[in-house]
């Protein structure tokens, strides 16, 4: 096995700062450099962190995998316009963990409580159940340290009535809600992208796979 490389913090050059994300040049030896894509400052990227630094990071956001519990369970899932591909996108709700957040006792499911408000319109309450289904992923690591939370919310049926988009904040766009059966999420698996022949990202293929599973259950 190679030995891990070692990256430090004064061989790390930012180059580029904006408000949801940054650039940095990583000298890793050398004459030899690699560029990553990251929300974080730059004293807390993933590639200057030790190992027990790295164990015990929170991610960047959440996204939330909300299953209607029910005689027949479904996945609630949203069509979400994303710049970088010029097309609306199915998913899940997902958001950003925020300083306020990270002064909770659970910041993940502090952000799950906001984003799913936000973004469909439903309050978690004490009768719905939340559980971290993994508590760091990362999207793309040979580009960005990028990570989001899987969580899963269990709600009642009655909670869909609230169903709204009015949360949406800054540059977020919504289509419209899609709330899907077993059968209709084995076929967007199958199928690999929506019924408008649409990709989707990763993380909508994991929130359909438990879905489907019946990982939830367990």
């Amino acid at each position: 096995m190679a030995e891990k490389v070692i990256i430090k913090r004064e061989h790390v050059k930012e180059c580029f700062d904006g408000r949801f994300v940054r650039l940095y040049d990583l000298q890793y030896a050398e004459g030899r450099h690699y560029f990553d894509a990251s929300r974080r400052a730059v004293d807390d990227i993933f590639a200057l962190k030790d190992d027990e630094e790295f164990k015990t990071a929170l991610p960047d956001a959440v996204t939330v995998i909300v299953i209607v519990k029910g005689e027949t369970p479904r996945l609630l899932l949203s069509t979400e316009f994303r710049y970088p591909t010029g097309q609306f996108l199915l998913g899940a709700p997902a958001g950003l963990i925020d300083e306020a957040d990270k002064q909770t006792d659970n910041p993940l499911f502090s952000a799950t409580v906001r984003e799913v408000k936000e973004e469909t319109g439903i309050s978690i309450k004490s009768h719905d159940q939340l559980s971290i289904v993994n508590p760091l992923l990362f999207s793309t690591p040979g580009l960005s340290d990028e990570c989001n939370a899987l969580i899963c919310a269990l709600i009642s049926e009655e909670d869909l009535g609230t169903l709204s988009t009015d949360g949406a904040e800054g540059t977020e766009v919504f289509g419209d809600f899609k709330i899907v059966t077993k059968e209709e999420a084995v076929k967007l698996l199958k199928d690999g992208r929506d019924e408008h022949g649409i990709f989707y990202s990763m993380y909508t293929w994991a929130a359909l796979m438990y879905f489907v599973s019946d990982m939830w259950r367990r």
